[in-house]
């Protein structure tokens, strides 16, 4: 086997055997007979909490179990394409088996920091909130453009989208917006995108064809589900009421069907006009608190183990994550991985797992951030 199809397949092999490491196969696989064994018994749902449990374990190490199998079929049908252009002299069946090794490779280091979600909400549905900062109309057609990007980031992931809040600006994009990402791990996977990201291009909303830089708030919580108890004194919260926004026509709601919930002790606000009735929109609403309430309760937890105060900051210079230049040239740079991207079209069309990886990544295994001088 020629030097680079031989190189991909010893990375997946690598890939594969850390995943087997870190799930350990053979405990594993005795756990899901048992667990298989106890999906039978017709006693399971008499304690209906515990059956939940029981069945979200089954579900989540057959998906496991699974996806290492598929790996290795994949690549053994890549490597044996390959094996069979190099004896028949047929560059292009070999070109598919290495086309196949790549996306095997992909989906090996995918998994490998799926394998990394250990927090107790990293397989919830998410909360994707996002606020315009810094910079008028710029900054609202910037958050209109993240709000799109994180909607195609999770198009691409097969997660399923809902719009719950999207506020429009004065002449252009938005003030705020929250899409909720249903789907396996969609929190685990976002979870590292909370912060201020910038962008600098020429405006199109400046006749003279400036360069401007725009900010807005990215912040991340997941959705708590019954295994999370989280405590809300209604006392302490103000619900209002008022009329949902939208594009104009015979959809626009006429009554104050949308509800607002303030956590007074905290500030806390959320959101929601997702649907046409108000009750719909309250119990949702009631259910962002909660997983709001829940990430701040994780982000106390986190800055108490790092004795790092986390909390959050002003929307504007000097406090983003990541920096997106469309001028002068073209650039994406995370400023905490340092990890980078040419093409900033893509990354805005929702490429963004690459930049997700290299920030869980080195929340695991530790790294300095970029500095911020390093993006123009």
């Amino acid at each position: 086997m020629r030097a680079e199809p031989l190189a991909l397949k010893e990375q997946i092999e690598q890939s594969m055997g850390l995943l087997r490491r870190h799930l350990d196969v053979e405990t594993a696989t005795r756990r899901l007979a048992e667990l298989n064994v106890k999906a039978e018994d017709p006693t399971l749902w008499n304690d209906p909490e515990e059956a939940q449990k029981l069945m979200r374990e089954r579900t989540q190490l057959e998906e496991q179990m699974g996806a290492l199998g598929k790996l290795a079929r994949e690549l053994d049908d890549a490597v044996t394409l390959v094996e069979l252009g190099e004896e028949a002299g047929d560059p292009d069946t070999e070109k598919e088996g290495v086309e196949g090794l790549k996306a095997v490779l992909k989906e090996a280091q995918t998994r490998q920091i799926e394998a990394l979600f250990s927090g107790e909400a990293d397989g919830n549905d998410t909360f994707i909130e996002i606020h315009s900062g810094a910079g008028g109309t710029e900054s609202q057609d910037w958050a209109r453009m993240l709000f799109r990007m994180y909607a195609r980031w999770a198009e691409r992931k097969k997660f399923k989208v809902e719009v719950i809040e999207e506020t429009a600006g004065e002449e252009a994009g938005i003030k705020s917006g929250t899409i909720l990402v249903r789907g396996h791990n969609a929190h685990g996977w976002a979870k590292t995108e909370s912060g201020v990201h910038r962008l600098v291009r020429i405006s199109p909303f400046d006749s003279n064809a400036r360069r401007h830089t725009s900010f807005a708030s990215v912040w991340v919580y997941p959705v708590v589900d019954d295994r999370i108890e989280v405590n809300i004194n209604e006392s302490d919260c103000r619900i209002d009421t008022y009329r949902s926004s939208g594009a104009g026509g015979q959809h626009v709601n006429t009554t104050d069907s949308a509800i607002r919930i303030t956590h007074i002790p905290t500030g806390i606000v959320v959101a929601c006009q997702a649907e046409r009735s108000q009750h719909k929109n309250r119990a949702t609403a009631w259910n962002m608190l909660r997983a709001r309430l829940y990430e701040l309760e994780l982000e106390k937890r986190e800055a108490e183990a790092n004795k790092v105060a986390a909390s959050k900051t002003e929307i504007g210079w000097g406090h983003q994550i990541r920096s997106y230049v469309l001028q002068p040239y073209q650039l994406v740079k995370d400023l905490r991985t340092g990890h980078t991207s040419g093409t900033p079209d893509e990354v805005l069309d929702g490429e963004l797992d690459d930049f997700m990886q290299a920030s869980l990544a080195q929340r695991v295994y530790g790294g300095g951030p970029a500095s911020v001088e390093d993006v123009e």
